[in-house]
């Protein structure tokens, strides 16, 4: 299965109709934070986002930041996105991004949301959405 990945820069509570229509469909949705402050201070607190994304049913809430992720896995440089994804959201079909990536962008648009990456842009509301992600290349904008 393909996983989706889509920047945003909502909170996670402003996507919860998306994490509603994709659990329906049986599908997955996983939350990352890049770029959080996470010290190796123990107990450290859970991030309020990232808490807030698990209790709306993503697979796995993971926040990376200050050289370390919240599950406290000690990391060397800067992450790389994709190895991120691939450790941590295996069965997602869908990873919602928030931080300043070159991803296409999940937004607010009329009564539903819309995909852009530059120029382009798609509309769907959470329903087409959701079922987009059954397809391999939904959110690709590279003609093909």
């Amino acid at each position: 299965m393909t996983i989706h990945l889509l920047r945003v820069d909502e909170p996670a509570q402003h996507f919860a109709a998306i994490f509603a229509a994709a659990q329906g469909l049986d599908l997955r949705v996983g939350w990352l934070e890049l770029g959080l402050e996470i010290t190796a201070e123990v107990p450290a607190p859970i991030p309020p986002t990232l808490a807030e994304a698990a209790g709306l049913g993503a697979l796995r809430a993971v926040g990376i930041g200050g050289g370390r992720s919240v599950a406290i896995k000690p990391m060397r440089g800067l992450p790389v996105l994709r190895d991120v994804v691939r450790e941590h959201f295996r069965g997602c079909a869908l990873v919602l991004v928030r931080a300043e990536v070159d991803l296409p962008i999940l937004e607010a648009h009329s009564e539903g949301w819309r995909v852009r990456l530059d120029e382009e842009s798609r509309a769907y509301n959470a329903d087409t959405l959701a079922a987009a992600l059954r397809r391999p290349h939904s959110f690709d904008f590279d003609p093909r």
